[in-house]
């Protein structure tokens, strides 16, 4: 199965735009590609996985990815998918965060020996005159088009900045300035970029005629990567500091029934035919099936070592073995102790295991947590320093959320 083919057997796209242009540019080897990672924060997180994935699936077959850094479009804002308008960050901040994503994405893609690109749009977008974009930019784009688009139209009712209507021709003019540096023939998106996207390609075509736009073409990654990451404690981080190796497997680990073999297919690299005869399976061969994906999605971002510990832990702790070498751990301070206790809804929110101390209380007044296997009471709770004699405390959040406290 050649890789375009491929793409599609594993519900990677959605959407294109010349589906026979684009089949022979990515399996002769030809696509020039980018995708864009607007940098709001100092990690990744399991939403940029199938980009990523994807990128180093089109790499291994000869393409070559750039990543689009948007440190200039970060300035502004996508108001796509957005109820509200985005905070404003600095350029020290963005900076920042675009150095965090570098290291993050090296795991995935080959940046060396001009393999793969990592480019900022600042570059460009940031020297650009304010009359020379109105006359040379805007001069392509239709009002009454923009306004159209998905990602304006859910947000006229509440208000759309004019610094946020600007974000179209800004990722427009994007791809037009890698078109014409790098030679980029082909960007892929999610559904909520498709107006941008579009007019990318367009412009283009109107800046450098049709013949030169023949070779632009856009395509929609399937929405299912905008799903990931979102649970009810937040993001899932690809820094393993904001997210540890343990609590990464265990978000892939809890995934539905349902979603469990889509999953493999989008995410991992395993052969087709070895999904597709995971596909009969039923029953408790998808609790097999779920460690399988938890696993390879964890060596992938943490490397093999950190997959087979958090695995060994999760077996351990769900078999009835407790074995906490693995375990997430937090350590508290001596300090943190007063007279010979300490408060437990400090504990959980030390751990990560709650946002705050509402929640907390909510929590416990569900009898959802535990101190070593010993439901909590009361918001009031504590856990004495003697508890500790043993090395350390487990607390537990529902069946599934563990951490090891220990004192030092």
């Amino acid at each position: 199965m050649k890789v375009y083919e491929e793409l599609v057997a594993r519900g990677l796209i959605a959407q294109v735009t010349d589906e026979e242009r684009i089949r022979d540019l990515v399996n002769n080897g030809e696509a020039v590609f980018y995708i864009g990672f607007d940098p709001t924060a100092d990690s990744l997180h399991v939403g940029h996985f199938m980009a990523l994935c994807l990128m180093k699936r089109l790499q291994m077959a000869g393409n070559k990815p750039i990543a689009l850094i948007g440190g200039g479009t970060a300035m502004i804002g996508d108001p796509s998918g957005r109820s509200d308008m985005r905070q404003m960050m600095t350029e020290e901040t963005i900076q920042h965060n675009c150095e965090c994503f570098k290291k993050q994405m090296s795991r995935f893609i080959d940046f060396s020996e001009g393999k793969a690109l990592m480019v900022n749009n600042a570059d460009w977008l940031m020297s650009l005159n304010y009359i020379e974009v109105l006359r040379e930019v805007g001069a392509c784009f239709s009002v009454n088009r923009m306004l159209s688009a998905e990602c304006y139209k859910q947000r006229m009712e509440k208000g759309l900045s004019f610094l946020e209507f600007n974000y179209m021709i800004m990722q427009s003019y994007d791809f037009y300035m890698l078109f014409q540096k790098y030679g980029c023939n082909l960007q892929f998106g999610g559904d909520d970029q498709w107006s941008n996207m579009l007019g990318g390609t367009e412009l283009i075509r109107r800046k450098l005629g049709k013949d030169a736009g023949a070779m632009t073409i856009t395509l929609l990654l399937n929405s299912e990567g905008k799903k990931m990451g979102k649970t009810q404690s937040g993001a899932v981080w690809l820094d393993p500091e904001k997210t540890s190796p343990y609590d990464f497997y265990q978000y892939w680990r809890n995934v539905d029934d349902a979603d469990v073999i889509k999953c493999i297919k989008m995410l991992t690299f395993l052969p087709m035919e070895q999904i597709e005869e995971m596909e009969k399976w039923e029953g408790s061969m998808l609790n097999k099936a779920k460690e399988i994906l938890a696993y390879e999605l964890t060596a992938l971002v943490h490397g093999d070592e950190e997959a087979k510990k958090a695995d060994e832990a999760a077996k351990a702790l769900f078999g009835g073995n407790m074995n906490t070498d693995n375990m997430p751990t937090t350590v508290v301070a001596e300090a943190d102790f007063t007279d010979g206790a300490i408060s437990l809804i400090d504990v959980l929110i030390k751990a990560g295991i709650i946002k705050s101390r509402g929640e907390g209380r909510r929590l416990i007044e569900q009898g959802g947590v535990t101190v070593d296997d010993v439901k909590a009471k009361s918001f009031a709770d504590t856990i004495a320093r003697s508890d500790f004699e043993k090395g350390h405390v487990i607390v537990k959040k529902g069946k599934k959320v563990f951490n090891k406290i220990i004192v030092e």
